[in-house]
């Protein structure tokens, strides 16, 4: 499971609701934050993208930066169209999701992909998490948006050691995202009841 978001400190809720919401389906998060320096960036991307079942794309902060000289953000809008390539003419098993704030500006902003649903969270960790029910509603595993936001509770106290522990203020490199990572997918483990079974063994005959 591929995220492509916005690594600014006013979205790290949203951020954290993402890891939490797609862990307590089972999957596993990778962002570009695991590419080490040394790799060619692109490269990196496109093989993260191939690996992944999904992608999950949030526009909602594609605006002008205050720092000048004031820029618009196209890093996500990028990564979205690798997605959209990598199932459209390399026929990819891969289904991409678009994430805003806002209904109906992606049909402004990126009028070539009218006709995209995108989902809409409302700048919220439970919007996040409601959303993600409906994108996934066909998964194996269907944890309702009150069993997400029990986990997001957890991993935002993980958070906070997390940090501490690595001598941060960001959740945004290497090592705290894979902490994050990995404090997710325990407390999914334990909220999530489907989660938590191991799957039987077929009997033989």
């Amino acid at each position: 499971m591929f995220v492509n978001v916005p690594y600014d400190p006013e979205y790290e809720n949203l951020f954290i609701a993402l890891i939490a919401g797609l862990s307590g389906f089972g999957l596993i998060p990778h962002a570009t934050l695991e590419i080490p320096g040394s790799e060619r960036r692109l490269n990196r991307i496109m093989g993260l993208l191939r690996r992944c079942r999904y992608s999950f794309h949030d526009l909602s902060r594609v605006e002008l930066d205050a720092t000048p000289p004031e820029t618009p953000r196209f890093n996500m809008p990028f990564e979205l169209g690798l997605a959209v390539a990598l199932r459209q003419t390399l026929r990819r098993r891969h289904a991409w999701f678009v994430l805003e704030a806002k209904a109906h500006r992606l049909s402004k902003s990126l009028s070539d992909l009218g006709g995209t649903d995108e989902l809409v969270h409302g700048g919220t960790p439970r919007g996040v998490l409601r959303v993600l029910t409906n994108a996934l509603a066909r998964s194996r595993h269907r944890p309702t948006v009150a069993e997400l936001e029990q986990i997001y509770a957890d991993l935002v106290t993980a958070a906070g050691a997390i940090k501490k522990s690595v001598g941060t203020d960001s959740l945004y490199s290497a090592r705290p995202f894979k902490e994050l990572v990995v404090a997710a997918r325990i407390s999914a483990r334990q909220r999530i009841g489907s989660l938590g079974r191991r799957p039987r063994r077929r009997r033989r005959g």
